[in-house]
């Protein structure tokens, strides 16, 4: 049995620590509210830009890196991790790691040439301590990031993905993420950004009209689109088809469509790398509060243990302390005898 100044030693220890997990996790209590609400402000805005996108995305007339992939042989990838600065948030950024390494494997079984892009002090040691090759790095604000840092990546990321093969551009881009789901569940998501490739969803056995990104570890399948009826009044840069319930919205592109979809692509990857890293944010406050929840519980339930240990141990030691009392008095009784 351990001594009871170790074993004081340790309750203080314990209950030291028990009083940070406990402050970690009000003061994780108190931005988990700003943090979800400010995520869920920013979804309509990105649920519009991106609706805007699939739609073009449907046209098959429709030549740019937006929508297609450039056909120049470039086995390079972007992917982007998005992490943490602090710990105290349990498995956060590990399962963000996880799910990154194994994408980066699957991507270079392919015959794909990955290049990583990391954001988060946790991910950027992580790394770094392994020697791994990182194309860019970003720090700061990962539980409030504002806007300055989503177009830093987004501008990085997109120059990336616009150059050509010779001054190392991209093909595609992916981002690895953990979706904020609600207060308990928050779920590590993998992302295709670019080129945006539909999928389409319905009843089984049938095509559906929506769309939409690929995820995960699923294939997306590009289904076939009707192209829009030859009109003489239909202008060069204008995209419309119809299926067999509904028509989609008519555009008409000006001054150009390259011109258009060029000033739409920053737009797209900067409202969608934002929302990314805003839900990012709102699952790292719920994983610090559910983490360090659970730690003070544990630094509740270890003071309770070790404080009867040595009530146990303070009982034996008065116990035998009386047991020599009793022994000497016997002792010298019999000797008077």
């Amino acid at each position: 049995m351990a001594s009871q100044l170790a074993l004081k030693s340790r309750i203080n220890s314990t209950t030291s620590l028990g009083k940070i997990f406990n402050a970690q996790e009000m003061i994780a209590s108190s931005h988990i509210a700003k943090a979800r609400n400010v995520a869920l402000d920013a979804k309509p805005y990105t649920d519009a830009i991106f609706d805007a996108v699939q739609a073009l995305a449907a046209h098959t007339d429709i030549d740019h890196p937006i929508v297609k992939t450039k056909d120049d042989g470039n086995p390079r990838v972007a992917v982007l991790a998005l992490t943490a600065d602090r710990g105290m948030a349990g498995a956060y950024t590990s399962s963000i790691i996880r799910e990154t390494e194994g994408l980066l494997a699957r991507l270079e079984a392919e015959g794909k040439e990955p290049q990583l892009y990391v954001y988060g002090r946790r991910g950027v040691t992580y790394y770094k301590y392994r020697n791994r090759k990182v194309a860019g790095t970003w720090e700061g604000e990962s539980d409030h990031p504002g806007v300055p840092v989503a177009k830093a990546i987004s501008d990085t990321l997109l120059d990336a993905y616009m150059a050509s093969e010779d001054k190392g551009g991209v093909n595609e881009l992916y981002i690895v993420f953990t979706e904020f789901m609600n207060m308990v569940v928050q779920r590590v998501r993998v992302l295709r950004m670019l080129p945006v490739q539909i999928v389409r969803q319905g009843k089984p056995g049938e095509l559906g009209s929506s769309a939409t990104e690929d995820s995960g570890n699923a294939a997306a399948v590009e289904a076939p689109v009707p192209t829009a009826p030859d009109s003489a009044d239909t202008p060069a840069d204008t995209a419309a088809f119809a299926q067999a319930d509904n028509v989609s919205p008519l555009y008409s592109f000006e001054p150009s469509l390259q011109e258009v979809l060029d000033a739409i692509l920053p737009k797209y990857i900067q409202a969608r790398i934002h929302e990314c890293l805003l839900t990012a944010a709102a699952s790292e406050t719920a994983s610090r509060q559910n983490a360090m929840h659970t730690a003070t519980d544990n630094a509740n339930n270890l003071i309770d243990s070790l404080t009867r240990e040595l009530n146990a141990s303070r009982q034996a030691a008065i116990t035998q302390e009386l047991t020599e009392i009793i022994g000497s008095a016997d002792a010298l009784n019999k000797q008077e005898e």
